[in-house]
């Protein structure tokens, strides 16, 4: 019985649209139904047009799958990555006896199956590798980072449909905009990667896209300015939204979730460092 276990993920962390990714210590877990599956994870069974089990059948997976998963849908917070990443990793674990050891040297092949069904892969590609990524949408480095910050996540009740909200995004941006971003971008890799927390907050703003998206979603804008007021080192709109992503010093995340905003629901995390992985049971997989 192979399991796949695949975090969740937040996306563009300010500027870097479509193009840095992290993965969060929130996880589903997949698998095959009839893999020696316990009756209770017959619950879980997705059916064929699932995003995980579209993702398995491209990476030439046969059978219906079970999920079970707290990421929530239409967050931002990466589901339908994680799914796409889980159901291809699962076709390449489910066809050798040692699924962890066939995983590692598909990573390439999985990320071209999830990223194809996304349209973007930072999301996949963070709840691949795992950590901090940056990616081009064929290639992907992790940037290694001495950081260990609690991740607050504040998540309204609203949903967000990425398609819909990349529509509203203008075709074109000015010149100075585009080379802002890029500073940003750059700098913020560069803080990331030498530990500099002064930095975070400057290197996560962005003119691209976050002051659109989060013009349709006052409650997150006002989350936004309330976590950054409250001190946590720098936060951004989690994807497409409608939640709100902050990085903090660690042990302090409980405490910067009791000054956001209460018509919100708050999940203090952690980067997840390992990405998608395989397990040989369920009893594995409770016992991580």
């Amino acid at each position: 019985m192979t399991i796949v276990r695949v975090p969740a993920s937040t996306a563009n962390l300010g500027p870097g649209f479509d193009a840095l990714g992290m993965a969060l210590s929130i996880t589903a877990d997949l698998g095959v139904v009839g893999d020696a599956t316990p009756v209770d994870d017959l619950a879980g069974a997705v059916d064929e047009h699932h995003p995980a089990s579209v993702a398995f059948a491209a990476a030439g997976g046969s059978g219906q799958l079970w999920v079970r998963s707290p990421i929530p849908m239409g967050r931002g917070m990466g589901y339908s990555g994680a799914m796409r990443v889980g159901g291809a990793a699962l076709a390449v674990a489910s066809r050798s006896d040692d699924g962890s050891a066939a995983v590692a040297p598909e990573h390439q092949r999985i990320l071209a199956v999830a990223a194809n069904l996304e349209g973007h892969a930072d999301n996949a590609a963070a709840s691949l590798y795992g950590g901090v990524i940056a990616t081009d949408g064929d290639r992907v480095v992790r940037v290694s980072t001495p950081l260990e910050p609690d991740v607050v996540l504040w998540v309204p009740p609203s949903t967000t449909l990425t398609a819909a909200s990349r529509t509203s995004l203008p075709d074109t941006v000015a010149f100075s905009d585009a080379a802002f971003n890029v500073g940003r971008t750059a700098l913020l890799v560069a803080a990331l990667a030498a530990g500099d927390v002064s930095l975070l907050r400057a290197a996560t703003e962005d003119r691209l896209h976050q002051a659109v998206r989060l013009a349709a979603s006052p409650l997150s804008d006002a989350a936004l300015a309330a976590g950054l007021a409250a001190g946590a080192w720098c936060g951004w709109l989690s994807g497409s939204g409608p939640t709100v992503a902050f990085l903090a010093e660690p042990d302090s995340g409980q405490a910067l979730a009791a000054q956001l905003p209460d018509d919100g629901h708050v999940k203090v995390v952690a980067i997840d460092r390992l990405g998608v992985r395989c397990l040989g049971s369920r009893t594995d997989a409770e016992r991580e």
